[in-house]
């Protein structure tokens, strides 16, 4: 995909999505119906084999080529003593990406996926929400490009987290500016680990909010968003350009795609919501987006943690499809 020069070719975009094929989806089905099991029987394991049928044109799908992105960015909003972590950890935990010392590096090389890590303008955090717009157009499209840079489009499945200090203040903001509601039911204690500082984040929100009024789903990535964000949002649009499936990972990547759901709310039918996050918000946020995540483990570390737990449900469901004998085949009574 090209790189993006001015926000209105995102829109034009928007209109141009491409969609799964029905053809692939119907025969994929009809081939389900013959493997040796009842019909139905693998539960969700089936409708991801579909579901992947449907974006490969490909009655038998595969994932030879895995991208798992993590995108860091630094926040001006920590300023506000949002968290109890300070912003140089996520310098310090890109650093232990690639040295392979997190929970993500353990996960990727138990998947033999390879991890890609993206900082994006850690010495230069975004401005402070609580002041004004955490962007501009400028500084946003550099973002969203970047996200857009990262997928290779010869993959055959992009598996989305992030790294950010402050990330989960941002996650609330975005999610209550797409879709309304009590501030207090999108803020979750992400890193605060006592009450004054839930409070605190909390009432940082509603003054943000406040100072950007916006209503326009790009104008609210660019005003509430990071630069993480802003890559996650462009990968997910890349990607869908492509007809690569996605695994998002928890709330703040969920976050970061919401203003895309708002632009076109078929916009991320090509994406699987890897897990349920403890973060207060995700729950409400998938609920708003009409998603339903693959697992719900408690997890609420980030960094594509989640999705790539789900990523072995995925690949289970895939060896399934197709390996497994038809009933002809296998010499098997089927059903009358």
């Amino acid at each position: 995909m090209q790189k993006i020069k001015c926000l209105s070719e995102i829109y034009l975009l928007i209109e141009q999505l491409p969609k799964p094929n029905q053809e692939i989806i119907k025969e994929a089905k009809e081939y389900q119906n013959q493997l040796t099991k009842p019909q139905g029987s693998l539960g969700i394991l089936e409708d991801l084999s579909i579901f992947f049928c449907g974006w490969q044109n490909n009655i038998k799908p595969s994932l030879k080529k895995i991208q798992t992105l993590i995108f860091a960015g630094n926040h001006g909003v920590c300023n506000q003593g949002v968290n109890s972590y300070p912003q140089s950890v996520t310098s310090e935990m890109v650093l232990n990406f690639k040295n392979g010392g997190a929970a993500i590096n353990q996960l990727c090389a138990h998947s033999s996926v390879n991890l890609q890590v993206i900082p994006i303008d850690l010495d230069n955090p975004t401005n402070d929400i609580y002041f004004g717009p955490a962007m501009n157009e400028t500084e946003l499209l550099v973002s969203i490009n970047k996200g857009i840079k990262a997928v290779n489009k010869k993959s055959d499945l992009i598996v989305l987290g992030e790294m950010g200090i402050g990330n989960s203040t941002i996650a609330s903001a975005i999610s209550s500016a797409c879709f309304g509601g009590s501030i207090e039911k999108w803020v979750g204690r992400g890193t605060a680990n006592n009450d004054n500082k839930l409070s605190k984040k909390i009432s940082v929100i509603r003054k943000s909010l406040k100072v950007n009024k916006k209503r326009d789903p790009l104008k609210i990535l660019m005003s509430l968003g990071g630069r993480e964000q802003a890559a996650i949002f462009g990968a997910t649009l890349a990607a869908r350009m492509l007809k690569i499936p996605v695994i998002m990972d928890g709330f703040i990547c969920s976050a970061s795609a919401a203003p895309l759901f708002l632009l076109d709310n078929s916009s991320l039918d090509h994406c699987i919501f890897g897990h349920c996050s403890m973060e207060k918000g995700h729950k409400l946020l998938l609920k708003s987006m009409n998603k339903s995540p693959l697992l719900n483990l408690n997890m609420h570390l980030g960094e594509g943690s989640g999705a790539m737990i789900a990523l072995n449900i995925v690949r289970s469901a895939l060896v399934c499809h197709n390996g497994m004998a038809s009933f002809e085949s296998a010499g098997v009574s089927n059903s009358k």
